[in-house]
């Protein structure tokens, strides 16, 4: 675990500001109230952290080996331009299906891009303080990706299409329902938009929710990005004169820079105005004080080459909108892909936009603003490459740390860096806080096609804490003047939930290794998140502590299997305890009311644990039938006289059920994962294939599966099937 940013400890005593304390500020601003992501070579933010700065170059080089096996040609490898590297991402076909409520032969079906977002956002919803399925319902969802083999693979596949129906194999893949899902599966009913920009599309996304958060179209917003055109290892080929870098290597600004490395990654972040955040006791990371989005326009010499004007504009609007002159930046982290044309015009356009508010440059008066580009860590991340450069850059708001951009050597000379008012960060550096106000950055993100977005961030506000109670002691109800007395521990009961005990032992260790980092939150804090913010769910436990030290070895404890063997329980924790044994039965638990001043803070989240459900591939030129690169049937299109067995079978596949597998006799349609669009889909199968037309209302019936066959067997009527759809979906809303 990585040093957190600094955060108020338990024995700070100053009083709480109250929200008018930021002034105007307040009510134009957007906090920063939770973020999630995974990044090549990093699983989580911890390690994302800790890669970036550490200097980690997480672009990886793949064997002859790896690639041969992921499906790559012989003949491609065997190419000189042929570069076996890519930002790679593990794991990105895992999926907590059961999490979402998706069957099988969904989730399998199911974009990874939408399984990664999904996942993204319940985690940065937690990291905001906020149980995922208890979020105010005036959330709005902003979000875009890419596209991806997945998709194609599934679009042009007719048996698939077959199989699981032309709509639902859409709806399940397509990027236009990113959005969507996210806000069905969590309940938001605030806009939920897929963007699209190219590569600026996540930090589009950004600027929308947060302009829709300060018109009042929603109270809190997630935006941000996945990007994962395949997941298979896979390197690709460099052109002369092309984007992508002949080395495999991002150098941004750097004299030997020949280009960008494609990479894969998702990254939510959730918005929120900072008046609420701030009312609300929100675990603020960061502040967003102004954005603007632009385009080029006709303004460049071509459709996809970038344009000077209009991205200076952008820089110049946002820093208005923040109030703020360009000169108050300390750092701007840049779209920054290393290739030449695009390197040379980006910092042209913000050397005009901040040299106009800067000292003249070398003349000692001002500080050189310092710049970067994630890129050379991770690659370029297409659709989520804006958010990953806003998630780096609050990182180095919150640890007062500027990150270094790696694979460098010296500035490429034809940049003029010196000439400009800015230096490469090219080493780990300290980010003091500036004498005349915060620690302060811009964030870039440049599409092909023109749109260009920049974004103002400002490190959190300082919040201390309210004086903390004297304590009384049981026996004596007045405030003693004895010092240990006063100081005599509260119990906190610490309730952990997870859908298996793997996931719960999981999380038990990741919120003991949190207690003990340095900066670790309140024990008050952690009760209090863990009790109003997290999902509650089947498999339970709970610890009882008095402090941090003590919190972090119990869970510990709990982590590894093993009984408590520290202190004794004292008689103030038998009330605790009953609400421990409460919660341990499933039961509605009545928690005390928590400390005065106690915050919903960022903890770990989830430790989801889906298995791989791999992902559909184009077919390969040297790939055999049914080998990796093609996609399976997943339908027969059989017509057999016994019509029993074969109905069995297509629910059994509709629903990703084994059909040689013991199915219990009292599963039905819905407890098997059945929903409205499965139901019209077997209606359509079932009268293409079998020629039998079902009524659609069947399915709302409470049937298991072997009465449900039956009853579909014998189904003779067609008028049966003329129900109205828009009931059938009403209902099944009622049912969900």
């Amino acid at each position: 675990m990585t040093e957190p940013a600094p955060r108020a400890s338990d024995a700070d005593a100053t009083p709480e500001p109250d929200t008018a304390a930021f002034g105007p500020d307040a009510d134009s601003a957007i906090a920063i109230v939770g973020m999630s992501g995974r990044f090549p070579g990093a699983p989580d933010l911890d390690t994302y952290w800790a890669n970036l700065r550490d200097g980690v170059c997480s672009i990886t080089d793949f064997t002859r080996a790896e690639l041969l096996a992921d499906g790559t040609d012989p003949a491609d490898l065997s190419r000189p331009e042929h570069v076996p590297a890519k930002g790679y991402l593990a794991d990105a076909d895992r999926f907590d299906t059961e999490m979402f409520g998706f069957n099988r032969t969904e989730a399998a079906t199911l974009d990874p891009q939408h399984r990664l977002l999904l996942e993204t956002a319940w985690a940065a919803l937690e990291d905001a303080g906020q149980d995922p399925l208890a979020v105010p319902t005036r959330t709005g969802v902003y979000v875009g990706g890419s596209p991806t083999e997945h998709m194609l693979a599934a679009h042009t596949d007719r048996r698939l299409a077959a199989s699981l129906g032309a709509m639902q194999t859409r709806i399940l893949t397509d990027r236009e329902f990113l959005a969507p899902w996210i806000s069905y599966r969590l309940g938001l009913e605030g806009p939920s938009l897929t963007v699209q920009t190219a590569c600026s599309t996540s930090l589009t996304a950004v600027h929308l929710a947060a302009q829709a958060l300060l018109l009042g179209e929603c109270d809190t917003a997630l935006a941000g990005g996945v990007s994962v055109d395949t997941v298979r290892r896979q390197g690709y080929v460099h052109y002369e004169g092309g984007i992508f870098a002949p080395d495999g290597r991002c150098r941004p600004f750097d004299e030997r820079a020949g280009g960008t490395v494609p990479g894969n990654g998702v990254g939510v972040v959730v918005l929120r105005r900072l008046s609420d955040a701030l009312a609300d006791g929100d675990p603020i990371r960061a502040v967003l004080r102004g954005s603007a989005l632009t385009n080029d326009g006709a303004t460049k010499v071509g459709f996809t080459a970038p344009g000077v004007e209009q991205q200076t504009a952008a820089i110049v609007e946002a820093w208005s909108a923040a109030g703020l002159a360009p000169s108050a930046a300390q750092y701007v982290e840049t779209h920054g892909t290393a290739t030449e044309l695009g390197d040379r015009i980006e910092l042209a356009a913000a050397t005009e936009a901040f040299a106009a508010e800067t000292d003249t440059p070398g003349t000692g008066d001002r500080p050189r603003i310092g710049i970067g580009s994630v890129k050379s860590n991770i690659g370029h991340l297409d659709a989520a490459a804006g958010v990953a450069s806003l998630i780096k850059t609050v990182l180095m708001l919150e640890h007062a740390t500027l990150a270094p951009t790696v694979n460098l050597s010296r500035p490429h000379p034809e940049l003029r860096l010196d000439a400009s008012p800015f230096h490469v960060v090219d080493r780990p550096a300290p980010w003091p806080r500036p004498a005349e106000g915060p620690r302060r950055a811009g964030v870039s993100s440049l599409g092909i096609g023109g749109t260009n977005v920049h974004v103002v961030l400002e490190q959190a506000p300082d919040r201390p804490r309210p004086p903390a109670p004297a304590h009384r002691h049981p026996a004596n109800p007045t405030n003693l003047t004895n010092a240990a007395t006063r100081a005599a521990p509260v119990t906190e009961i610490l309730p952990l939930s997870a859908r298996t005990e793997t996931a719960l032992t999981a999380l038990a260790a990741k919120l003991a290794t949190a207690l003990r980092a340095p900066g670790a939150p309140s024990l008050a804090d952690t009760a209090h998140t863990l009790r109003t913010a997290r999902t509650p769910m089947a498999v339970r436990a709970y610890v009882l502590a008095s402090d941090r030290a003590e919190a972090a070895d119990r869970l510990t404890a709990l982590a590894e299997g093993r009984p408590w063997t520290g202190q004794e329980e004292g008689p103030d924790t038998d009330g605790p305890r009953e609400l421990g044994e409460l919660w341990l039965k499933g039961d509605s638990v009545p928690w005390p009311k928590s400390r005065d001043g106690a915050r919903r803070v960022s903890l770990p989240t989830y430790p989801f644990e889906g298995e791989t459900f791999g992902a559909l591939t184009l077919p390969t030129a040297t790939a055999a039938p049914g080998a990796e690169g093609t996609t399976e049937p997943i339908g027969t299109g059989t017509r057999p006289d016994d019509l029993t067995p074969a109905v069995s079978a297509i629910l059994a596949e509709a629903l990703g059920l084994d059909e040689n597998a013991p199915i219990a006799p009292e599963t039905t349609y819905f407890s098997a994962g059945g929903d409205s669009l499965t139901a019209v889909h077997l209606v359509g199968r079932l009268r293409d294939d079998l020629g039998i037309d079902v009524p659609i209302t069947l399915f709302l019936e409470e049937l298991t599966l072997q009465e449900l066959a039956v009853r579909i067997v014998e189904a003779k009527e067609p008028d049966a099937a003329e129900d109205s759809l828009d009931a059938l979906l009403a209902e099944f809303e009622a049912e969900e």
